[in-house]
């Protein structure tokens, strides 16, 4: 859902008339790939958010300001170094292709002004933020070395070049006429690729809309189209809509996003071969600023730091703590069995005279427990004696035995471990903030999951749990992980309803009752809520326990979110 260069030019439009002129206050990161501008115009501040995300690379401004890093990276600080409290001279596209140009006026040595740029490479995977001064660059968000690309190496102190050009025509430049020409002298092409390799700045989406706009279909050959004028016409229609713009996204019934552009997409109402309407919906904006922020939120780009490693992390101990019970089980099977090596042993040394030494891998005897006169078989190691085999059985036999209650106590402590690991991998979908996410960190590292990182690190803000509101506006508290989960249950009054999905890892949720006995309403909006923020989430019919909190307690030593309860109720509902 990338936008391309075509719509990219009324964005920096956009953000020229809104930022050119304002100074820059505050520089901060969020991500590895995003950094924010706060830009001070007279009587407004503006939030310029570059985001290089590879799923919508863009420029913006945004409505609302994002959690930052609790330690600014080493590009952030020269940023602020190079750009704080310079003023934004230019916005510039370069042509029609993703790059956008910022140019900075700072005062510098004898008061002297001295403009710094900063390129915008918005070209998803190979998005860059790069800064520049005098030609050269200074350093970049992302460094490109000879061993990713050998054609275009971005690396502080070289010259900075800009991405290879390509023997393409703007639309705003050139005759629509000669536009129309080269686009016929690819007839061996289909329409929609010769188009796109005529025309600078037009993605997918900016093609698909002139073919559909001119009544042809994307699979022509160029040498099957009769009337070029209707591609002429098309192409004067776009170009005047760029001039107009009209921000948009295209929706599906899943609510996915098929398409985003700077203007009024229509060829995705109609299935281009069978004519028919498709179910999609049109979401108009009145800025591009407002539609990408839209679009983001939409497909949930906002990771916060640290949630996928730690995702990740728990995913192998999980894995691990699985394939531990799996090989622990087989031991206990094997305990099971223990009175199998004694039996060994105590006809091995009953028939041990009937036998050399080093002979034999394996003897046959009459078994001298058995009652019918079964033979039996007896493995040996040949490198020891018959008396050494003996002595083998009785020791394997004994440890057997002795390791029997361990091996059951593994298993349970296992199968302890990934109750908790399944809840802390609930609590990380729950989490949505770096505060929600140090938190689990911290735990991580309490649990010896994680290293302890010594390093001094600015403190973050504590992280808040949910808090909804129920329709007779009985307050309901869910935990986001199970710090939190502790921290409700220590602060909830003991007439308070705590609850929690029956054997599904999942917040604690408690509804608070003033002392005052819940309706049935507010109990199943409650349960609700709690099948919600669980792994069942995606269920129907979830059962829910609920009980008084004075009935719920954590014992000593257990780990975070662990609480044992009685006197519990359950109701069934669907989140």
């Amino acid at each position: 859902m990338n936008l391309d260069g075509f719509s990219m030019r009324p964005l920096t439009v956009e953000l020229s008339d809104a930022l050119v002129g304002g100074r820059i206050d505050k520089i901060s990161q969020q991500s590895k790939s995003s950094i924010t501008m706060s830009v001070r115009q007279p009587g407004k501040n503006f939030l310029l958010q570059i985001s290089l995300n590879p799923q919508n690379p863009s420029a913006r401004i945004i409505s609302q300001p994002l959690e930052n890093l609790p330690e600014p990276p080493a590009f952030c600080m020269l940023l602020r170094k190079k750009l704080e409290s310079g003023r934004i001279a230019q916005i510039k596209q370069h042509e029609l292709d993703r790059l956008i140009f910022i140019e900075v006026d700072t005062l510098g040595a004898s008061n002297k002004i001295e403009t710094t740029t900063l390129a915008l490479e918005l070209m998803g995977k190979y998005s860059n933020i790069i800064l520049i001064e005098n030609g050269i660059i200074v350093d970049a968000l992302k460094k490109i070395g000879t061993n990713i690309s050998r054609v275009r190496t971005v690396l502080p102190n070289q010259p900075y070049q800009l991405p290879p050009a390509q023997n393409k025509l703007d639309i705003f430049s050139t005759p629509i006429v000669d536009i129309v020409t080269r686009i016929k002298s690819e007839a061996s092409l289909r329409l929609d690729k010769a188009i796109m390799n005529t025309c600078q700045g037009f993605g997918p989406v900016t093609t698909k809309e002139v073919i559909f706009t001119a009544g042809l279909k994307n699979t022509l050959q160029v040498e099957e189209v009769e009337n070029f004028e209707t591609l002429q016409t098309a192409l004067i229609k776009i170009r005047e809509a760029c001039a107009n713009p009209s921000p948009c996204f295209i929706t599906d019934s899943n609510k996915k996003i098929l398409a985003v552009s700077s203007f009024i997409i229509s060829y995705l109402s109609v299935d281009n071969n069978t004519n028919s309407q498709q179910s999609v919906t049109l979401n108009t904006f009145d800025t591009i600023s407002q539609m990408l922020e839209t679009a983001d939120s939409l497909i949930g780009l906002y990771v916060p730091p640290d949630k996928e490693r730690f995702n990740k992390l728990v995913h192998n101990e999980l894995k691990r703590a699985t394939n531990k019970i799996t090989v622990l089980q087989k031991e206990l099977d094997e305990a099971d069995n223990a009175d199998k090596w004694r039996i060994y042993a105590d006809n091995l040394l009953t028939y041990q005279y009937n036998f050399k030494d080093h002979a034999d891998d394996e003897i046959e005897v009459i078994d001298i427990y058995s009652e019918d006169g079964n033979l039996l078989k007896i493995p040996l190691d040949r490198r020891v004696t018959i008396a050494a085999n003996v002595q083998s059985f009785y020791k394997k036999y004994d440890k057997l035995k002795r390791s029997k209650a361990y091996i059951t106590q593994q298993i349970q402590n296992c199968r302890d471990e990934i109750n908790y690991l399944e809840s802390v991998e609930h609590s990380l979908i729950a989490s949505t903030t770096l505060s929600d996410i140090n938190e689990i960190k911290m735990e991580l590292i309490a649990g010896r999951y994680l290293k302890d990182e010594r390093k001094k690190t600015a403190t973050s803000k504590k992280a808040e749990p949910f808090i909804f509101k129920a329709e007779d506006g009985s307050e309901i508290i869910v935990g986001k992980n199970n710090y939190q989960n502790d921290r409700l249950r220590k602060g909830a009054a003991p007439d308070d309803v705590w609850l929690h999905t029956k054997d599904i890892p999942g917040s604690h949720v408690i509804l608070k009752t003033g002392g005052l006995e819940p309706s049935e309403q507010t109990l199943i909006e409650a349960a609700k809520i709690a099948a919600r923020f669980s792994q069942a989430q995606d269920s129907s019919n979830v059962p829910v326990d609920y009980t008084l909190c004075r009935y719920v307690k954590k014992p000593n030593g257990s780990k975070p979110g662990f609480v044992i309860f009685t006197n519990q109720h359950t109701l069934y509902v669907t989140p």
